[in-house]
Formats: C-alpha cells, sequence, structure tokens
C-alpha cells in the first residue's frame, strides 16, 4: 500500500513525508508516542500556557531554504533568543559578552580586557573560550579562566555528568564568547518562532493526502532488520520498498553491541500565578542549584496572559531506556568510543539497500532543528 515507511514523526520524519508526499509517493509514518511533532511538541497545560513539553526549541537559521520550506506550513514572529546566567548572585547576558564583563568586574578591569579582547581578535565578532585559555597575553588567559570557571566549569558538570576534561571539545565551543555587546544567544539573521506553535506546523506539514500517520505504535514491534541477511521485514513479510528510520540506531538492532550513551533530562513544571516569574526566556544556573537552567515559556511563544505563568527546571541524568526518569534519549555522548560504536552500527545499516537512516537519533548527532530539516529535505529529494 506504501512506497515509503517512516519510523518517528519528528522533524526528520515529518519533513521527508511531506517530500515525498509532493512527489507522489504514498508514505505511512508510524509514531511510537501518542502525538505527533516528536521532542518538539508543544501544548497548552492545564492553566492554559503554551509549554513545550519536552523543554525549550527555538528557531533560528542561515538557511533560507530551510526557513522557506517551514514558512509553507506556518506563519512566524520574530524573535531573538537572549539567555542571562546567574553567576556570582548576578544576571548577566550569556553567551559571556562585554556587558557580562562591566556587570561583574570592576570599570577599568573591564574595559582593559575588552580592548585587549579587540585587538588580540581583529574581526572577530565571537571566540571559542578555549581561544582565551591559549592566548599569550596573560590578562586575556585571566579572562579565560574567570569565563571557564564561573560558565562552563560546573554547568559542564551538571550537563553532561563527568568532569569537563572529559567531554569533547565540540560542546564546550557549541556557546561562545562575544567580543561586543551583542547580547543575543544566537547570532543568525534568521530567527523566528512559529505563530501558531510547532505542533500546528507538523499538523500542516503532515496535511497530504499521500500520508497516513499512525500514532502510539512502536515500529520496533512491527519492523525486524536482519543484517545478516539484509532483508527488513514489516508485520512478518518481506518489505522491499523505502524504509526511513529515525529512532535510536542502537534500538534497531537489539542493542547488540551494547547501548550507545545519551543523557536525558528530568523536566520539573511548576505554574505560578504571576505575569512573569523571570527576566528573560531563559535563566541559566551554571554553578550552586542542582538543575541548569529556567525557562519561561511565554518569552518564546509570545503568549500574552496576565497573572499565569509556566516554568520548567532542567535536571540532567543519565539516558535510561527502562526508568520513570530519564528514559528520553536527548543528547547523544560524543566521545571516540561513542563515535566507535555508532560506526558498527551504521555498518549494520549500510547492508540494507532500501533502508535510510535520518535525524538526530538514527545519525547519533546533536541536529539544531535546522539541520535536521535540511538532512531530512536533502534525503527525500534524492529518493524522490
Amino acid at each position: 500500500m506504501y512506497d515509503c515507511i517512516i519510523a518517528g514523526c519528528g522533524f526528520a520524519g515529518a519533513a521527508c513525508a511531506r517530500v515525498l508526499a509532493e512527489g507522489g509517493k504514498k508514505v505511512l509514518v508510524v509514531e511510537k508516542r501518542t502525538h505527533i511533532a516528536g521532542n518538539m511538541y508543544d501544548c497548552p497545560d492545564e492553566h492554559g500556557i503554551l509549554i513545550h513539553r519536552y523543554g525549550p526549541h527555538i528557531f533560528h537559521t542561515s538557511n533560507t531554504d530551510v526557513f522557506a520550506f517551514l514558512s509553507r506550513f506556518s506563519a512566524f514572529f520574530p524573535y531573538e533568543h537572549r539567555v542571562l546566567g546567574k553567576i556570582d548572585g548576578s544576571l548577566v547576558p550569556i553567551p559571556f559578552n562585554f556587558r557580562s564583563f562591566d556587570l561583574l568586574w570592576d570599570a577599568k578591569s573591564a574595559k582593559n580586557i575588552e580592548s585587549r579582547l579587540a585587538a588580540a581578535f581583529p574581526g572577530r565578532a565571537q571566540v571559542s573560550v578555549l581561544d582565551l585559555l591559549g592566548s599569550s597575553d596573560p590578562d586575556i588567559r585571566r579572562a579565560g579562566q574567570f569565563v571557564y570557571k564561573n560558565v562552563f566549569e560546573n554547568y559542564t558538570a551538571k550537563q553532561w555528568g563527568t568532569v569537563p576534561s572529559r567531554v569533547d571539545p565540540s560542546v564546550i565551543n557549541r556557546v561562545p564568547v562575544r567580543l561586543g555587546y551583542d547580547d543575543r544567544y544566537f547570532s543568525d539573521p534568521i530567527q523566528y518562532m512559529p505563530s501558531k506553535g510547532f505542533t500546528a506546523l507538523f499538523e500542516k506539514m503532515l496535511n497530504h493526502p499521500n500520508i497516513k500517520v499512525e500514532l502510539n505504535t512502536d515500529a520496533l514491534r512491527r519492523l525486524s532488520a536482519d543484517p545478516d541477511i539484509g532483508r527488513l521485514l514489516w508485520d512478518g513479510e518481506p518489505f522491499e520498498r523505502t524504509l526511513i528510520y529515525t529512532g535510536p540506531v542502537d534500538e534497531l538492532f537489539g542493542c547488540r553491541y551494547g547501548r550507545l550513551p545519551y543523557r536525558s533530562l528530568d523536566l520539573a513544571f511548576e505554574h505560578i500565578n504571576k505575569t512573569h516569574f523571570q527576566p528573560a526566556s531563559v535563566v541559566n544556573y551554571p554553578n550552586e542549584e542542582a538543575f541548569t537552567r529556567i525557562t519561561e515559556f511565554k518569552y518564546l511563544t509570545g503568549q500574552k496572559k496576565d497573572g499565569s505563568t509556566t516554568i520548567l527546571r532542567e535536571y540532567p541524568l543519565d539516558y535510561d531506556a527502562d526508568s520513570q526518569r530519564g528514559n528520553i534519549p536527548y543528547y547523544p555522548v560524543m566521545n571516540q568510543r561513542s563515535l566507535a560504536l555508532y560506526e558498527k552500527y551504521a555498518a549494520l545499516a549500510s547492508r540494507f539497500g532500501n533502508l535510510f537512516l535520518c535525524g538526530r537519533l538514527a545519525d547519533y548527532r546533536y541536529y539544531n532543528m535546522d539541520a535536521a530539516v535540511a538532512a531530512a529535505v536533502s534525503l527525500a529529494g534524492k529518493l524522490v
């Protein structure tokens, strides 16, 4: 009945489905959860506040093609994400920038380091904290040590459950140090949020006569992938058409080489009878607290509601598929061992001529949503 079956209804699965459907393919999308949109799922809570059920998601990109594709399914409103961090009792801009130095250092020291940074990195808008730590200028190294200790060290240990020296440097480089007063969290030229939320965007993306969605359906209960013979079975019958898998690739093969490591989150939502709880959508807590950040969703969604708001505290923990807490794989733990393990699973997948991996879990990469969409549109375009 179907030219393609897609396992998973997050951005990777939904974008693949739409492109394939518009190319004339009949597509079945199966989703384990009871809703579409994957971790992008948003919905009103019991107080009428639109929340992101699996944590905050902000759209930003420099890819005009991705934005044009998504704009077919939703109107967007401009939104520039700003984050504050609690450091030495003060709330300062994150990523760390000249305003952060102004708030935490005395005026003379702040101006000195700002001029030294501008001279040391001419024409650069931002640098890595590792660039500062490796500088030959002792004042710049001191600034790097301050930022590393107060912004990265404890936050990284909480987020990843290990000492920072054991975390891949690319993780630390995701949050730069800005050489100026730009206090936006992202520097991409396109920064918007969907006017009616992400779930509404997904509903329109999936609304096509060639697409059927089955919720509350675990693909792994219907799919069998035997790499020894390179054949897929669906509902016990050989399936020789296209199958796109967006779930955890280790689970596709019964974790035969062991589980890929992830970090997960314990999400604690709280409703507060105030118009606003904090001065920004996200406040990071890199040091004393057990949680890493607090999100207040009304900033992200543009929702206006006096005397009522909902916040979210995030407590990182190890992923455990069998636990009541931490059973969602959020962040792949990138190191040489885990990447080597992933390559073993990818090699198994390559034995099937009609099986394609796509998405954050299947590719074992921490995609931003624009990169996930771009990869899915590219794959589906080739399959069409």
